[in-house]
């Protein structure tokens, strides 16, 4: 065989080693983009296993209450708001109109778009501030059912910026973004003043 032979049978060697990368390469983008688009896919930095539109119900424990929102039959997000160790609260209420379902669903906006950012590995979860959270999440895939996820919010780290969680189960305390933390503070507030009763009538009388 000829050197000029050999030549072009080794081009062609290397020719089809690159249509194979490049075939494997374009497969592993189409299964990407199709787990993008499927709706129960998340990435591993995301914060919630599921989308928000697959959430069925959450609670919220925070200052000794535990504050509860679930989907009405249609979809919207309803409030209703329980006591630590008193069972039903007093003030207690269902909110499930289109407005206040509205204002749920903004604030659970940020919660689907919240990102671990960094994973601690650590056995001193005392010194994160986890183990007396102040503030814990639990998520439900079926209302009826058990949680599907469980948050322990603790300190906020020293840049200011972010916030330390333990997501029960897992052994490394994460980092996400210490907003995620004040907005759902923030939306508990707002779902109490949904249900608030209106002030007393003070008699002159």
């Amino acid at each position: 065989m000829s050197i000029k032979n050999k030549n072009n049978i080794f081009i062609w060697i290397i020719l089809g080693a690159l249509v194979l990368v490049i075939g494997y390469l374009k497969w592993q983008d189409s299964q990407k983009v199709s787990q993008i688009r499927d709706p129960l896919w998340v990435d591993e930095r995301s914060l919630l296993p599921l989308p928000i539109e697959n959430i069925a119900a959450l609670e919220i424990g925070y200052q000794g209450n535990l504050h509860r929102f679930d989907r009405d039959s249609q979809g919207t997000w309803f409030y209703h708001a329980h006591g630590g160790s008193t069972g039903v609260m007093t003030e207690h209420g269902h909110v499930a109109d289109a407005a206040a379902g509205d204002a749920i669903a903004k604030f659970l906006v940020g919660l689907n778009n919240a990102r671990i950012e960094r994973f601690l590995e650590t056995d001193e979860k005392s010194a994160y501030g986890v183990i007396n959270p102040s503030l814990i999440l639990l998520a439900y895939k079926d209302a009826e059912g058990s949680p599907l996820a469980q948050y322990a919010f603790g300190d906020q780290a020293p840049d200011g910026l972010s916030r330390y969680v333990l997501i029960m189960g897992r052994d490394d305390v994460v980092l996400i973004a210490d907003y995620q933390h004040k907005n759902l503070i923030d939306l508990v507030d707002a779902a109490q003043s949904m249900v608030a009763p209106p002030p007393s009538q003070i008699s002159n009388d």
